[in-house]
């Protein structure tokens, strides 16, 4: 039998105390923004009870692997759930699952389950919030704190970024879309 909570109460402490003050955006508020959007969309989307502690887990440990990596953290958040999950009742299947979620986040996104549209949406709520200009400063701030953009790069990322993404639930689409529409029209004034 698996112990969702105990994994969750693991998962939590682990990012809380792990992840470096210095990352601005893949921080725990992110993680905690991202568990209470995907919770939001999947009540929208009527997602099961038990699909949702899945959901849960998958997006605790979605951006873990920047405990150990900026490279390539979907993949070892991916290795980090094989690890420690099996400890707490997650078969191989289970742990497939959860990995499916974490990678369902890696930019571009293809989810394929509705759980990973649920997941890849969440993880780009803000993109259709008006709290976007304080998150998306956060992750400059972070890329930029690493050598990897300047601002004019970033507000040309950020404009291509915003056309090129798709939101893949309904609720997404019907409660994020316009206002990420709004974002990109400002945007284009900036480049």
């Amino acid at each position: 039998m698996i112990n969702f909570s105990e994994a969750e109460h693991f998962i939590i402490e682990k990012l809380k105390h792990g992840l470096s003050k210095e990352l601005t955006y893949h921080s725990f508020n992110h993680t905690m923004d991202v568990l209470n959007s995907a919770l939001i969309i999947a009540q929208a989307e009527n997602i099961s009870t038990d699909e949702v502690k899945f959901l849960r887990i998958g997006v605790l440990l979605h951006d873990s692997g920047f405990l150990f990596t900026y490279k390539n953290h979907e993949e070892k958040s991916c290795a980090w759930a094989k690890e420690i999950l099996p400890p707490f009742g997650f078969d191989e299947t289970s742990i497939e699952k959860i990995c499916a979620l974490i990678m369902a986040t890696k930019i571009p996104q293809r989810p394929n389950s509705i759980l990973e549209k649920i997941i890849g949406d969440a993880d780009l709520d803000y993109l259709g919030r008006e709290d976007y200009y304080t998150i998306a400063n956060n992750l400059f701030k972070e890329l930029n704190s690493l050598g990897l953009i300047n601002i004019n790069e970033w507000n040309k990322i950020q404009y291509t970024f915003l056309i090129d993404h798709t939101y893949h639930t309904t609720y997404s689409s019907n409660n994020r879309e316009k206002i990420k529409q709004k974002r990109i029209t400002e945007l284009a004034k900036l480049i």
